[in-house]
């Protein structure tokens, strides 16, 4: 085969950068020790990586034209792939086609450099760091005993921790590499005697990878790979001190990795302190719109909220609806009010132990209720199928929070709606939305508990007119 290092850069068949041609990366890997000749075909012969020669590239699904390139040189250590049924199972999904944080990262990641990407949740980011590292540690002879931690990967939530390590074991069923994840709101016996027995990849929440740190149950001298995930809501929720308290103890000769959907100020600081000469992949800017997403506005006043999610929660269509609240006091007060309407509904937030909301997600999943009251816990890498509608019942506070909310809706080329409430107190965080969207949410004027009235309304406001109108506010009120 030509060597074709000066040729065009693709994964899988994408364009990209320009760039040497490597063994591919699947979602499915060979089991180790099965690495004779008669598991290749002659047909790849002669790939090589700078001045390695590699194993030939395998065709993802039986599409010999798709193939992996990098543009890192030398290349990092070859993963030996499984054929046949166990790729063609994970082909629902998704992973035929790399997405674009994919393209953008892997590379680089393979390469060993430093990486601080940008994207929104459910463009496979968790794949765009998954697969390299599985490589890397499967190609690796380092590390084997039972007790080191290899690769550390930061979540902020309990339910995006078991997303990720689930993501993990699935895509590396067939490396040997061991998978543990920890989060507080369980007994810490079980992970006590999982770290006894030995990881290679550690999914963990801060809270409680700081106590088990705390307690001489877990070390880090081995670490090879960090990663931080979701890093703005880690700032969100007050993360970042415990953050910075761990990655204190990581060793200084690492690669690592951070994960971003918005770049706030105090982020930039962060990725400036931890990320050393970082390559920046950004892809899919934030305030793009999920294309079959109904956007709506309702002005109503704050007491008469409830009484206007009941009032939309009878129309048919909305068959399952996630309702956002700014905080759990709100959510807990939405759920009693939905239950005194004899409304099937859970919540779930913070307070809740991880037994309650992981029971409640299941129910919500299973369509044994029809409505999930969150706060934004829930407004990333939580992928629910078949969500009809979000209700914003409270507007966020930052712009971007509102992008992933109405994200969860219009899933796998559905259609869906977003609700958005808003009471005279909500009017900036309006505008600061409309300025991110760079368009105006649509207003629904005709509805009984519209702004200023008392009492539900029959009909239509004798006022109304062809085209919306807003009212006025003046003045910034204070939210909750």
């Amino acid at each position: 085969m030509q060597d074709d290092r000066t040729g065009p850069h693709t994964l899988l068949g994408v364009p990209g950068a320009k760039g040497v041609r490597c063994a591919p990366l699947l979602p499915s890997f060979g089991p180790p020790g099965r690495r004779t000749r008669s598991h290749y075909s002659t047909s790849h012969e002669g790939v090589t990586c700078g001045a390695r020669r590699l194993r030939p590239p395998f065709p993802l699904s039986g599409h010999d034209d798709h193939e992996f390139r990098f543009s890192s040189s030398p290349s990092p250590p070859e993963l030996h792939l499984r054929r046949g049924g166990d790729t063609r199972r994970l082909r629902p999904q998704g992973y035929e086609h790399p997405t674009p944080i994919q393209t953008g990262a892997i590379p680089h990641i393979l390469a060993g450099q430093d990486l601080l990407g940008c994207a929104q949740t459910g463009t496979g980011k968790t794949a765009a760091f998954a697969l390299p590292i599985l490589q890397r540690l499967f190609g690796s002879k380092a590390g084997r005993d039972r007790q080191p931690v290899r690769a550390l990967v930061l979540s902020p939530t309990r339910e995006l921790a078991a997303q990720i390590a689930e993501d993990f074991q699935t895509y590396g069923k067939y490396t040997g590499l061991r998978v543990g994840m920890i989060f507080g709101g369980v007994s810490q016996y079980g992970q006590e005697q999982m770290l006894r027995r030995g990881v290679d990849i550690l999914v963990a929440t801060p809270g409680r990878l700081l106590d088990l740190m705390q307690q001489r149950l877990v070390q880090f001298s081995q670490i090879e790979v960090f990663v931080l995930d979701e890093a703005d809501r880690m700032l969100d929720m007050g993360f970042l001190p415990d953050v910075r308290r761990i990655i204190s103890t990581l060793p200084r000769k690492r690669q690592t990795l951070m994960f971003s959907a918005t770049m706030p100020s105090d982020i930039e600081t962060l990725a400036n302190t931890i990320l050393t000469a970082p390559v920046r992949v950004a892809v899919t800017p934030v305030a793009t719109m999920a294309d079959k997403i109904a956007q709506s506005l309702y002005f109503v006043g704050r007491e008469q909220k409830s009484a206007l999610l009941e009032h939309v929660l009878k129309n048919e269509e909305i068959t399952r609806a996630l309702v956002f609240t700014r905080t759990k006091r709100a959510a807990n007060q939405v759920l009693l009010k939905l239950s005194r309407a004899s409304i099937r509904a859970d919540v779930i937030h913070g307070n809740k132990s991880q037994g309650a909301r992981q029971r409640a997600l299941a129910c919500f999943k299973a369509g044994s209720i029809r409505v999930l009251v969150a706060t934004d816990i829930a407004a990333r890498g939580i992928d629910v199928d078949s969500i009809s509608h979000v209700v914003n019942y409270e507007l966020p506070d930052i712009p971007e929070t509102y992008v992933h909310r109405i994200g969860r809706t219009a899933r796998a080329g559905a259609q869906g709606a977003a609700l958005s409430f808003c009471d005279a107190n909500e009017r900036s965080q309006l505008r600061d939305i409309e300025r991110l969207i760079r368009m105006p949410v649509p207003v629904v004027l005709e509805h009984p508990f519209r702004l200023g009235t008392t009492q539900p309304q029959s009909g239509p406001s004798p006022s109304s007119s062809n085209r919306p109108r807003r009212p006025r506010f003046r003045g910034r009120g204070r939210s909750n």
